[in-house]
């Protein structure tokens, strides 16, 4: 089986073909990805000598070379991790967002349709479902209603439209999964946690938005690559599911977390003003992926913060150098 994975030099999709390769040897594992500031090619680096993995440079929305690309690899599955996934940079400036989530998802679409009608997996996010009460016990489930509230959301909520679209109308065998807030190794040090190790070691304030009373669920990256392949070889075409980690924790208690752990003072944190539209809880009902494909999250969060943790102490160079290409 040939698998094409887009944004594979990211957080989830470099995961993703770390997992894949593992549980797959025999697969042919195809990474795209355009290497924009979150994309590092060195991310790659434990897998680019294997003979059944290839890398290349390209962009979802250059139309002609991503079709040149599947007329010469005839994938049997795409997953499509590439997108703009920072809320900030979305308000700043929407307009990549756009482009990237909503018309590069439209252009490999195409490709799957005019190279075989090829399996297509959308990850997208539970931030299209907007957000739910702080004090409530509702949950997301796969009939919520979207309504986004960010460029961002709202970039992914209409890829996913589009993705159901291409299914009824072309008959195009589709997927998508709706995650919460991944972590684990080789996250973009802009995200909460990633971040807020980053500044911690390097003893600078913590900014937290408003209160930080803010709720999100969290999700070891690990457990989310599983979902994912459950997904693609088991999952029902047509349809969405959740993938969540059953972890719902306030944003302020992460940060203090982090600092126990490394043993920094709780006066370096520093709140900052709230973000636009900044959404309050996030909450995902995991009913229907375990009772079709028996997943659940196996990773207990205190054992996954200590991993990631450890993982950011040990590969400081790595972020390091990000950080100073990107600033």
């Amino acid at each position: 089986m040939t698998i094409i994975v887009t944004g594979g030099a990211g957080f989830i999709g470099s995961n993703f073909i770390f997992y894949m390769i593992r549980s797959y040897p025999d697969y042919r594992i195809i990474c795209i990805d355009k290497l924009t500031y979150a994309g590092n090619l060195s991310t790659l680096v434990p897998v680019m000598k294997n003979p059944n993995f290839r890398f290349v440079k390209l962009d979802i929305c250059d139309r002609e070379n991503i079709y040149n690309f599947f007329n010469e690899e005839r994938p049997d599955v795409v997953v499509n991790f590439a997108a703009e996934s920072h809320v900030d940079r979305s308000i700043e400036n929407p307009e990549i967002f756009l482009q990237t989530n909503i018309i590069g998802t439209f252009v490999l679409m195409d490709a799957c349709r005019k190279y075989g009608n090829v399996r297509f997996h959308q990850v997208s996010t539970d931030e299209v479902y907007g957000d739910l009460p702080l004090e409530s016990d509702l949950l997301f489930t796969e009939d919520t209603p979207i309504h986004t509230s960010s460029p961002y959301s709202s970039s992914k909520a209409s890829a996913d439209l589009l993705v159901m679209a291409y299914h009824r109308t072309y008959g195009l065998p589709v997927t998508i999964s709706r995650c919460s807030n991944n972590y684990g190794p080789y996250q973009f040090p802009e995200k909460l946690i990633p971040l807020m190790i980053a500044k911690a070691l390097n003893n600078k304030p913590l900014p937290v938005y408003g209160t930080g009373l803010n709720v999100r669920d969290w999700l070891y990256v690990e457990d989310h690559c599983k979902a994912i392949d459950l997904i693609i070889h088991k999952g029902k075409v047509g349809e969405i599911y959740n993938v969540g980690g059953h972890n719902e924790m306030k944003n302020i208690d992460i940060v203090k977390l982090i600092c126990k752990k490394l043993g920094k003072s709780e006066s370096l944190i520093t709140y900052v003003e709230d973000r636009k539209g900044h959404d309050l809880r996030y909450a995902i009902d995991l009913t229907k992926v375990y009772h079709e494909l028996r997943w659940l999250p196996e990773t207990n969060f205190d054992v996954g913060i200590k991993k990631t943790i450890q993982w950011y102490l040990e590969n400081r160079e790595w972020w390091e150098r990000l950080n100073e290409r990107n600033n």
